[in-house]
């Protein structure tokens, strides 16, 4: 078990609570494989009625640790980032979010899988993808241009364009936003608190029934986004971007046609 994801429990709510502060909360294969076991067993497990994930009131997450992701990157879907991709994917019971500071690449798309989204205003959310040389991943190809529209899309996923808590509440991609980080979590806590006193077989069906048009279209999406982004990952330009990256340069594709 990482030591970089803190698991807490009050009564009938589990809270992920990404602990990396000095990182960023940037995301490593032991986080993952943890959040995706530690979700397995809470779809199971009758005494959890609802999931709240979050950074903290200062910072959501980074993205992907850059180092760990180049030392070992996911060659399939059974790689920990795509094992938690299908945990939070599958999920039958509410998932609320609380999000502030940063919320980079997955730490923005996880957020169009949860139920309920509350950000503080100022949060930056983006999806460098491009920039990185890789490819959409987690659905957000199919789900970004629905929620936002075809022009806006392309301004978030292929110029990495970052947004505000703000805007991802008018966009549709947050429930609210509060004036800080933790109102965000105040409020995030309280509304995951409310679904612990209602129904929950009425829940999970519900949920089900709401996310059942274009549910397997969005599934073979994430699963092609997931083959390409590892295609991606051992590109030249994604091998220029990432060591650019850890380097602190500007990368340079203009060797690429």
């Amino acid at each position: 078990m990482s030591e970089h994801v803190l698991v807490e429990r009050d009564a009938g709510l589990l809270t992920l609570r990404l602990n990396r502060p000095d990182k960023m909360n940037a995301l490593t294969r032991a986080m993952y494989s943890q959040m995706a076991e530690v979700l397995d067993a809470a779809d199971q497990d009758p005494c959890v009625r609802a999931v709240l994930i979050t950074g903290g009131a200062e910072c959501f997450t980074s993205g992907n640790d850059v180092a760990d992701f180049l030392q070992a990157p996911p060659t399939g879907m059974d790689s920990p980032v795509f094992q938690f991709m299908r945990a939070l994917f599958d999920f039958s019971k509410p998932v609320v979010a609380a999000v502030a500071g940063p919320a980079v690449g997955i730490g923005t798309t996880l957020l169009l899988h949860c139920d309920l989204v509350y950000v503080s205003r100022d949060a930056k959310l983006r999806t460098p993808f491009v920039n990185l040389g890789l490819c959409p991943e987690f659905g957000s190809s199919l789900l970004l241009p629905r929620l936002l529209g075809q022009a806006r899309a392309s301004e978030v996923l292929l110029l990495g364009e970052s947004f505000t808590g703000g805007q991802a509440a008018e966009w549709g991609i947050a429930s609210a936003a509060l004036e800080d980080g933790p109102s965000a979590l105040a409020k995030a806590r309280e509304m995951a608190l409310r679904f612990l006193d209602l129904a929950p077989s009425a829940l999970a069906v519900s949920k089900r029934l709401m996310r059942a048009p274009g549910r397997e279209e969005l599934r073979k999406v994430i699963e092609e986004e997931g083959e390409l982004f590892g295609q991606r990952l051992r590109s030249p330009e994604a091998i220029e971007a990432l060591s650019a990256f850890m380097q602190r340069r500007k990368p340079d594709f203009s060797k690429f046609a």
